[in-house]
């Protein structure tokens, strides 16, 4: 009994069926040419179709047991599908639907180490062949996806020196404004007491001087000792010295004159036979000198009269 109505549910299953396929519409193909489309929601829908399809290929090429003439032709039939794809994206936007050239959302893929990046050219619309899944692997494939490795170029002392301008000097560190504020306050004390300890030494300089010039000796233990010992380096003591003689010839000269000595010559000087002699000796030796020089031409323009003759 179980088994005659199985079987006529059966029946029943199929010429339900059959009666549905008689209903239904034959199946439509999809154009060969984008172009012959003149209705925007078929191109839509075979736009549709077309991502299907590439989707479906792209799991199957993941697979890299398939071998490498199917890997390889599988690799084909996407970027065919990719370049139709672009067509009816173009014949969409010819009939006034949506510009997908202009999508934001750009398909994703993974690289050889597993990471997401973006396909270049989602579109398929420009030149280019791309690899997908296991063809990235194939032979002479991986060859276009391995990067050279880097190597780093030694700059010159040309590219070095292009890079360095005022900045590098330190000549911008002023133009903010932030160094100056900082060190007005530190700058304002710096030369306050610059000028004061200029004042104390000037003052110290000066009362050492005229202790020199008035013939006193400053006292080792005294106050104006330390303060002289303290100020006077090297170019306040060869002032100090200066003024000290000067003094000393000052006086000197003053006592000559009270006693009236001589004038007392460190160099010996000549008479005047010596000087007679002396200018003597230089003129016999201009005249030898005159003599030795006419001589030698004489004997030069006789050498070359000699020549002349020969020849």
């Amino acid at each position: 009994m179980a088994r005659n109505e199985e079987k006529a549910q059966s029946m029943l299953n199929r010429f339900i069926t059959m009666k549905q396929e008689e209903k239904r519409k034959p199946r439509e193909r999809r154009p060969y040419l984008a172009s012959e489309c003149r209705d925007l929601a078929d191109a839509e829908r075979w736009r549709s179709e077309i991502l299907r399809e590439i989707g479906a290929k792209v799991a199957e090429i993941q697979n890299e047991g398939l071998g490498e003439h199917r890997l390889r032709d599988l690799n084909d039939e996407i970027n065919k599908l990719l370049r139709e794809r672009g067509h009816w994206e173009r014949r969409i936007s010819e009939l006034g639907g949506r510009d997908y050239s202009r999508s934001s959302n750009a398909p994703l893929m993974t690289d050889l180490d597993g990471n997401i990046v973006a396909v270049p050219n989602p579109s398929g619309r420009g030149p280019g062949y791309r690899y997908f899944g296991a063809a990235r692997k194939l032979p002479g494939v991986r060859e276009l996806f391995d990067k050279p490795p880097e190597t780093r170029k030694r700059r010159t002392r040309y590219e070095i020196h292009k890079r360095i301008n005022a900045g590098y000097y330190g000549y911008y560190d002023d133009e903010d404004g932030v160094l100056e504020r900082l060190e007005a306050p530190a700058e304002k004390r710096m030369r306050e007491e610059a000028i004061a300890e200029w004042h104390r030494v000037e003052q110290v300089r000066r009362e050492a001087i005229k202790a020199v010039v008035s013939g006193e000796v400053a006292a080792a233990g005294g106050r104006s000792g330390e303060a002289a010992r303290e100020v006077l380096f090297e170019g306040v003591e060869e002032e100090v010295e200066e003024e000290r003689k000067r003094e000393e010839e000052r006086r000197e000269r003053e006592k000559g004159e009270e006693v009236g000595r001589e004038f007392v010559a460190h160099v010996p000087l000549p008479d005047e036979k010596e000087i007679e002699r002396m200018v003597l000796e230089r003129k016999k030796k201009e005249l030898l000198s005159k003599y030795a020089s006419d001589s030698l031409q004489v004997e030069q323009e006789e050498a070359k009269e000699m020549l002349n003759v020969r020849r």
